[in-house]
């Protein structure tokens, strides 16, 4: 039986923009990059107030990353969401769905480079 979750991966075309997405517009923190045994090249990102990782992998000896709509995305809990889609747009990254009222707050959507979707969700207080 597994243990706990350590990390997930996402695989990316263009790592030097993907990480700037993660970091500046999301504000994750990288905490390690290294090249793997069988040459990606590997980057971890860290959210704050949590243990998992993710990480963002760049491998041409693959192919191109081709991602299909809504096949997968990562949440995001915000404090404000509007402050959020202000500072997201501004880089570049205005809301792609939303905001949705729901019953236990509001959530909006953002696509990160690449296509893979972002949930960001404020909870009601």
């Amino acid at each position: 039986m597994v243990k706990k979750l350590l990390h997930t991966r996402y695989r990316v075309n263009d790592l030097a923009k993907t990480v700037t997405f993660y970091t500046e517009v999301l504000g994750l923190e990288e905490v390690r990059r290294h090249k793997s045994p069988r040459g990606s090249e590997l980057v971890f990102l860290k959210t704050p107030n949590s243990e998992e990782l993710i990480e963002i992998c760049s491998f041409p000896a693959s192919g191109p990353v081709t991602l299909g709509p809504d096949v997968t995305h990562l949440a995001f809990e915000v404090d404000d969401l509007e402050k959020f889609a202000l500072h997201a747009a501004a880089h570049g990254y205005p809301l792609s769905d939303g905001p949705t009222e729901s019953s236990s707050g509001v959530f909006a959507f953002i696509d990160a480079p690449e296509g893979y979707e972002i949930e960001l969700i404020q909870y009601r207080k």
